[in-house]
């Protein structure tokens, strides 16, 4: 039976199957993109700092200092596997009405980019339990974390439960978390490599991905802030929550600086067309136009 346990308390949980990768010596272009492991010194001066992100100014500078290598936490190898027999590829025609697009892998193998790993998209229509259970294990060889998702309506649910609980260590939780379901995390296969299976509804898929799998990747390359920067703003209308659920309502900010949520939160668009959450906690039922609430920023533009 599955525990229902708060987003922040799954996110401690996730953050501890997430550890540092080790240093390595990269060379320069392979570097690019990386976190640096240790301060570059010239004359006992830090010119790059550890953990900053190591781009072409910073290529630039090492070259110039005739460094062809840098100490680097390496990019994370983060494997993003779809499964369900009603999952249809985008080109494809739909043979029937069960059947759906598969977007979920396509957004998280891009959103895991964007946070700094590198990103292996697996599409499955297995025959059979066996073969998706191989063909999870042959993804072990070159992961360092694994992302399952399934159908929207979570029928391929029970069954990637019962796969990777033969492989390791499985725990289900449902967090409190509205538009959201359950989740299985824990670590698989000799190297206990972290796994963690996410709702197939696109936008449980999506929250997820912000408020779990991105800082699991953020810590892995070491980063000092691994969250979402926040802000406060006044509302421009009301908004509601369930009680006892954390809500993130996908909103833009007007010329006023008011948080302006978005109509027909229950549409995909909404999750490209936000550049603002939301955060409602499991205490609060309403805010009222015109009161503070917290936001956190999304989609910004990177520098």
């Amino acid at each position: 039976m599955e525990e229902a346990i708060s987003v922040e308390q799954l996110l401690e949980r996730l953050l501890g199957l997430s550890t540092p990768l080790s240093a390595l010596d990269l060379p320069l272009l392979d570097a690019h993109g990386a976190t640096l492991a240790s301060d570059l010194l010239v004359d006992d001066k830090v010119v790059i700092k550890s953990g900053q992100r190591v781009g072409s100014t910073q290529i630039a500078l090492a070259a110039s200092l005739g460094l062809d290598r840098l100490p680097c936490r390496p990019h994370p190898r983060v494997v993003i596997i779809s499964a369900g027999d009603d999952l249809v590829e985008p080109g494809s025609t739909l043979a029937s009405e069960e059947d759906e697009y598969e977007s979920n892998s396509w957004f998280l193998t891009t959103f895991v980019r964007e946070a700094g790993a590198h990103a292996f998209r697996v599409h499955i229509i297995a025959e059979t339990s066996e073969q998706l259970q191989a063909i999870i294990e042959d993804q072990l060889v070159r992961a360092d974390l694994i992302v399952i998702s399934g159908e929207s309506k979570d029928e391929s649910f029970d069954l990637i439960t019962s796969l990777i609980s033969k492989l390791g260590e499985i725990t289900t939780v449902t967090p409190n978390l509205a538009e959201s379901g359950k989740h299985n995390y824990g670590l698989i296969g000799p190297d206990k490599t972290p796994v963690v299976t996410l709702p197939g509804d696109p936008i449980g898929n999506y929250l997820s991905a912000e408020l779990f799998i991105r800082p699991m990747i953020l810590k892995m390359l070491a980063k000092s802030e691994i969250y979402r920067p926040g802000k406060k703003a006044k509302l421009s209308k009301a908004v509601s929550s369930t009680s006892g659920q954390s809500s993130y309502v996908r909103a833009v900010i007007n010329e006023d600086g008011q948080a302006v949520p978005l109509t027909h939160q229950d549409l995909i668009s909404t999750l490209s067309n936000a550049t603002c959450l939301i955060s409602l906690g499991e205490k609060i039922e309403k805010v009222a136009a015109g009161e503070s609430v917290n936001l956190v920023m999304i989609n910004q533009v990177q520098s």
